[in-house]
């Protein structure tokens, strides 16, 4: 059909429909014009809260404290600046910023962190704001109970790290947790704690800690996951409860009984409870004669449904840690259809993974003991340190036998180890009364094995800078006038070198040789080379001279006579001689700028500046933007020209404890400075 005759024909049908039917289209614009209208107050309300947390980490490994960069999102819960977010965004942030919607960056404190929810707190102060008197936009949690399958939501954050954004879906899923609560961090099953809120919009790495907000503008999840198209949130109702007790303690303290439970099997005929699957030795549960197998129908007077799943135990659990720790609990089952009852005292609940602490005498980190651990490594106590790793190179690692992950240490000399505290004491106590490593027994436990090993503690040896030979130093490059090239030039049977390249500021260049000048004699004596393979006669010839000794030479310049005289001087450093300094502070190492990269580089010779050789990943000159290569000039102002003149002024850093360190640097043919923010 033409297109004119079928618009017409449509405009025709349209206009024959009764004006009830044609009426109804306008009620669905409405409707979405009202859908509209309820997003944008949502966005309004809670956009202005959202914060980018671009976060510093660290986290034990290979013997160190090791850092890494991240970033997330959150958002803004109170008037005078707390935020939540995530813990696998910010919980072990070491130095943390934060981005609001209007631009303003602004530091952020580590209030508290609970690994087992995935949640953490941070604050700004807002007297740093560029506005100190402008109210500071704030979110409010809304009861994700109420949330049902369909619902609009909104997810909110900053993917991928960039400005913050809004992306639109449905609820999909009310209880959605990974198979077999897979989702571990710091060691804790999150799936013990959380069902998810599923939902479908879209969200993307950097989003994570970002909040899931309804229709009404209220905070109904704190998005963490995603799962393949959809994403997972933690429900406000425990972000709530978690935001309000590390807002007033600092922490999250839960109650533990020592046991495990699991769904109700299909050939137990029961309509409600839980099955004990495991029960600890020496925990509550065990002390008051629970066993596996028993049926768990009440916990301190709440009546417990039929677990049938996996997704059903995550109430179970929450009623269990919610109790105070060290209340007496009433416990109500059955054991093979008896009623039973027991009475329980809840204890504290430990993390599973307590954080690690560096001890960089030692070369190592190592953690707390746990009573978990403690009973998995049939151990009679919690006392002790775990090494968690070791340095190469450190005390730890050239010790005999080495120490190495999993070692339990329960004595440093003569102090016994109850607790990683006392190991830092320890390890403190000898450090700071020497310049030299002291080697020290050590005690520990390896398996089932109690051993002991020497290994030294404190500060690292200083590096016994070896006087260099004195050379001489003429500062030329040069090439063979070999026959062929010698034949080319027109003076064929001739037998020296070419000169390829001179030294600013060397005695060549003060004795006017330049780049083309051919060489024939040195002091009178023919420079017997004409072949390839006498490459290194030249530099041959000239290393028997003394320093300021003067040379002469006679040569060719083009098709004219050359003569010229040079006194000779000390080899300025070469690459297999360099003077290097390490600092653990800063975390890189610098080396002397030897002469053959100073040529290469068409640098002079006396020009200031050390070579930075290598940078710890992630670490504060790394976190600066500083890499291995690039040439330091100067530090704080202060023009760097030797090794030794950047150790002095590194070192002296630690005991001014400047917030901030300005680095001059040179990479290539740009220069720059880098501002580097180290720890004290």
């Amino acid at each position: 059909m033409h297109a004119r005759l079928r618009h017409a024909f449509l405009a025709t049908a349209l206009a024959a429909l009764p004006a009830a039917i044609r009426a109804e289209e306008p009620p669905a614009a409405a409707g979405d014009a009202v859908l509209r209208a309820r997003i944008q107050r949502a966005v309004d309300r809670v956009y202005p809260t959202l914060v980018r947390i671009d976060v510093v980490m660290e986290s034990g490994g290979s013997g160190r404290m090791q850092k890494s960069r991240g970033t997330g999102s959150g958002a803004i819960i109170t008037a005078d600046g707390y935020i939540v977010t995530n813990h696998h965004v910010a919980g072990r942030g070491s130095r943390i910023t934060v981005r609001m919607t209007n631009r303003e960056e602004l530091p952020a404190t580590l209030v508290g962190t609970d690994a087992l929810s995935d949640l953490t707190i941070l604050k700004i102060d807002p007297a740093a704001r560029r506005d100190p008197n402008a109210p500071l936009p704030f979110a409010t949690f809304g009861d994700s109970d109420k949330l049902q399958i369909g619902d609009v939501v909104l997810a909110m954050g900053s993917p991928a790290g960039l400005s913050q954004s809004v992306t639109q879906g449905i609820v999909s899923n009310l209880a959605l947790i990974p198979p077999g609560g897979a989702l571990q961090i710091e060691g804790e099953s999150v799936g013990e704690l959380i069902r998810w809120i599923g939902h479908d919009a879209i969200i993307f790495p950097g989003n994570s800690g970002g909040p899931l907000v309804n229709l009404d503008g209220a905070i109904v999840g704190v998005n963490e996951i995603g799962v393949g198209s959809l994403g997972g949130a933690i429900p406000a109702n425990i972000a709530k409860a978690v935001a309000e007790e590390i807002i007033a303690t600092g922490r999250v303290a839960r109650s533990w009984v020592g046991m495990g439970v699991q769904p109700l099997m299909k050939s137990l005929a029961a309509d409600a409870g839980v099955v004990v699957g495991s029960v600890l030795p020496g925990g509550p549960a065990e002390k008051a004669g629970i066993e596996p197998g028993d049926l768990i129908t009440a916990f301190h007077g709440t009546a417990i449904p039929a677990a049938r799943s996996a997704e059903d135990l995550p109430a179970f659990n929450r009623l269990v840690f919610g109790v105070p720790v060290g209340t007496d609990v009433v416990v109500k089952g059955s054991r093979h259809g008896t009623p039973r009852e027991w009475r329980i005292t809840t204890a504290v609940r430990e993390p599973s993974l307590p954080k690690e602490v560096e001890l960089q005498p030692m070369g190592l980190t190592a953690r707390d003991i746990t009573k978990v651990v403690a009973l998995e490594r049939k151990r009679p106590n919690t006392d002790g340190a775990i090494v968690v790793g070791v340095r190469n190179g450190g005390g730890a690692a050239e010790a005999k036998p080495a120490l190495r992950g999993g070692d339990i240490i329960t004595r440093l000399g003569t102090e016994p180890i109850a607790r990683t505290a006392d190991l830092v004491r320890a390890v403190k106590a000898i450090s700071e009364k020497t310049q030299e490593p002291v080697p020290t027994l050590v005690t520990f436990v390896r398996d089932a094995e109690e051993m002991v090993t020497v290994a030294k503690v404190g500060p690292p040896s200083e590096s016994d800078r070896v006087g260099k030979p004195v050379r001489p130093w003429l500062g030329v490059q040069t090439q063979v006038l070999t026959r062929e090239i010698a034949e080319a030039l027109g003076i064929a049977g001739k037998k020296g070198v070419r000169v390829t390249h001179v030294v600013p500021e060397s005695p060549a260049a003060q004795a006017g040789l330049r780049v083309g000048d051919l060489l024939l004699k040195l002091d009178g004596r023919v420079i017997p080379a004409n072949s390839p393979t006498d490459a290194e006669v030249f530099e041959n010839l000239i290393r028997p001279y003394a320093v300021g000794t003067e040379i002469a030479f006679d040569g060719l310049r083009g098709t004219e006579p050359l003569a010229a005289k040079a006194t000779l001087v000390a080899t300025p450093a070469a690459t297999g001689d360099l003077d290097t300094f390490k600092d653990e502070t800063f975390e890189f190492t610098v080396r002397e700028l030897p002469l053959a990269e100073r040529i290469t580089e068409q640098l002079p010779v006396n020009a200031p500046g050390v070579r930075v050789s290598t940078v710890q990943p992630n670490g504060w000159t790394a976190l600066a933007g500083i890499g291995p290569g690039d040439i330091v000039v100067s530090i704080d102002g202060q023009v760097v020209r030797t090794v030794a003149e950047a150790e002095k002024l590194l070192k002296g850093f630690r005991e001014t404890k400047p917030k901030h360190v300005v680095f001059f640097i040179r990479r290539g043919v740009g220069s720059g400075f880098a501002e580097v923010e180290p720890r004290w």
